[in-house]
């Protein structure tokens, strides 16, 4: 009986801050942890965007049965965006500002505690979205939140985290100019001038702001929700929605299951995935594809 594979994918600046020890003593953790359950995993550390996506896939072709990585929503997205479609399972060390899809699965901050639920044999298999081509496993969002996303990922590592984000959003919520969108979910077709528009496969950005309480990681559907442009005061004032989840509730807000969505707009539609921005131009299609990766919770 072959032994377990397992490969280890560390993100050595994800949340370290200033710290150029991090990605020592991460591995070091890792290696300590792995040898006292008598298992034993390739560890390899990222050194640059995309990196991540490529040693998965090298562990996919290597047959590993389980890719533990320790980083951020990015990393996250990178690494299952490889597993996706396999019989290799994900685990998961969060460590990044957001940690969506960490927190949705119930995976512990700790990152000892997060490695026994990933080397644990509770597995879950979630839907994947896709925004045309591209995978998302938490939440991808156009609009607002997209322009907040690439504001945040300019800042050099080591000085992002929640203040930041705090800082940007209440700045840009002062002056950010909502789009008009011609969105078609499900095959019905509206207009909207959107603040933003977010396809949430899990509940939570992040840090406990929750833009769709109803989404199912494994129900093979995607919360759809548009929320209205609204003015300076209002988008402040229903804000809290976020935090006491309870956005459905907000005025000019649609949430809705869905399974396919097309947005159009004309000129950029600037978006997120799992936080990663990026930008098309004049449409995207959103669909998904169900319990099409393996993770451990």
């Amino acid at each position: 009986m072959r032994s377990v594979r397992i490969a280890a994918i560390v993100n050595p600046v994800s949340g370290a801050g200033m710290d150029p020890h991090a990605a020592r003593r991460r591995v070091d953790m890792l290696r300590d942890e792995l040898t006292r359950r008598q298992l034993s995993a390739t560890i390899d550390l990222t050194t640059a965007a995309g990196h991540a996506r490529d040693l998965a896939r090298a562990a996919v072709a290597d047959r590993a049965d389980l890719v533990i990585v320790w980083g951020g929503d990015g990393t996250v997205n990178e690494v299952g965006g490889a597993l996706a479609g396999s019989p290799t399972a994900l685990g998961l060390i969060p460590a990044g500002s957001g940690n969506g899809l960490a927190g949705g699965l119930g995976v512990p901050r700790d990152p000892r505690a997060a490695l026994a639920t990933a080397l644990g044999q509770r597995t879950l298999a979630v839907d994947v979205g896709m925004l045309d081509d591209r995978p998302f496993f938490n939440i991808a969002g156009i609009g607002f939140d997209a322009h907040i996303a690439r504001l945040f990922n300019e800042r050099p590592r080591g000085r992002r985290g929640r203040l930041p984000y705090i800082v940007i959003g209440v700045r840009e919520g002062c002056r950010y100019a909502g789009k008009d969108y011609r969105i078609t979910l499900d095959g019905t077709v509206q207009a909207s001038r959107a603040l933003l528009i977010a396809f949430a496969n899990g509940q939570e950005y992040g840090m406990g702001m929750q833009i769709a309480p109803g989404a199912r990681l494994d129900d093979g559907l995607l919360e759809a929700c548009v929320v209205e442009d609204r003015s300076v005061l209002a988008r402040f004032r229903d804000a809290r929605h976020l935090a006491l989840g309870s956005v459905h509730r907000a005025p000019q807000v649609v949430m809705q299951p869905i399974r396919t969505a097309v947005v159009e707009s004309d000129g950029e539609i600037e978006f997120h995935l799992d936080g990663e921005p990026g930008a098309v131009r004049d449409r995207l299609t959103v669909t998904i594809r169900p319990g099409a990766l393996i993770v451990k919770v």
